[in-house]
C-alpha cells in the first residue's frame, strides 16, 4: 500500500467498510437505484445521514399514578426526499424530560440507545414490541379507562408505537368485518342488558330489606324485634 501524504488538518473520518472501494468518496448516504420524478436518487436513511438543522418533532405526556411528574417524551423526524413521490418520515432521535431525577440515569442511556437505533435505519418497529415486554417487579399501574400498564418503560413503548403509525411505519391494528360485526352485536347484547338493572339495585334501604305494604318501597328491616319501615315509618309493633 502506497504512503499517502496529508497537507491539511484533519477534522473528521470515516471509517471504510469493505467492499465500499467502488463507491464515490463525495457520498455522504445510501441511495437506491430506483429513480425519482425529478430523476434523482432514493435517499434512504442510514448511520452516513447528517441530521439536518431543522427536525419535525412531536411531544407526548406521560402521567403515571407511581410517580408524582410527568414524563416529556419528544420523538423527532427526519424527512427524506422531500418534494418527491418517495417523502417519508423516519424516526430520528427521541428525547424524554421529567423533574423525576431518581430515573435521569436510565433515562439518558434509554435515550441515547433508541436514538442509535432510529439513526441507524431499517426496520426500527421491532423496538415497540421488546419496549412493551418490559415488566416492573414492584408491579405495573392502570392507565385510566382501564388500560394496564406492566411498567413505565411499557408505555413508553406504546408512545413510540403510536408515534410510527402516525408517521406511517405501523398499520393501526383493524378488526376484520366479522370480528367486528360479532362485537358490536355483543356490545348491544351488554347494553341492553345493563338497562334492565333490577329496580331494587339502586336502593338506599339495607341490602335484603323487605317490600313495604304501605308505602310499596324495599325498605323494611328487623329493628327491636319488630319489622320497620325506614321508609315510612310503619310498624307492625305499633
Amino acid at each position: 500500500m502506497a504512503a499517502i501524504k496529508i497537507d491539511k488538518k484533519i477534522s473528521k473520518y470515516r471509517v471504510q467498510k469493505p467492499g465500499a472501494e467502488a463507491a464515490p468518496a463525495a457520498a455522504s448516504v445510501n441511495v437506491a437505484d430506483l429513480p425519482t420524478s425529478h430523476g434523482g436518487k432514493v435517499v434512504r436513511l442510514t448511520e452516513e445521514v447528517q441530521r439536518p438543522e431543522v427536525l419535525i418533532g412531536s411531544t407526548y405526556k406521560i402521567k403515571t399514578p407511581v410517580s408524582d411528574h410527568a414524563m416529556y417524551v419528544t420523538i423527532n423526524d427526519i424527512v427524506l426526499n422531500e418534494g418527491t413521490e418517495h417523502e417519508q418520515r423516519r424516526p430520528f432521535e427521541v428525547f424524554i424530560n421529567s423533574k423525576n431525577l431518581d430515573h435521569y440515569q436510565w433515562i439518558v442511556a434509554l435515550t441515547r440507545i433508541i436514538s442509535a437505533v432510529f439513526r441507524k435505519g431499517g426496520d426500527v418497529t421491532f423496538l415497540v414490541e421488546e419496549l412493551k415486554a418490559v415488566f416492573d417487579p414492584r408491579g405495573g399501574y392502570w392507565q385510566p379507562g382501564g388500560k394496564f400498564m406492566p411498567s413505565i418503560i411499557a408505555e413508553l413503548g406504546h408512545v413510540i408505537e403510536k408515534h410510527l403509525q402516525t408517521i406511517g411505519l405501523m398499520r393501526k391494528p383493524e378488526l376484520d368485518e366479522h370480528q367486528q360485526k360479532l362485537v358490536d352485536e355483543k356490545r348491544a347484547e351488554f347494553e341492553a342488558r345493563s338497562k334492565q338493572a333490577d329496580a331494587f339495585a339502586k336502593s338506599h334501604f339495607p341490602e335484603g330489606a323487605q317490600l313495604c305494604s304501605k308505602c310499596s318501597t324495599a325498605a323494611v328491616v328487623m329493628m327491636d324485634g319488630c319489622m320497620t319501615c325506614l321508609n315510612c315509618g310503619d310498624s307492625k309493633c305499633g
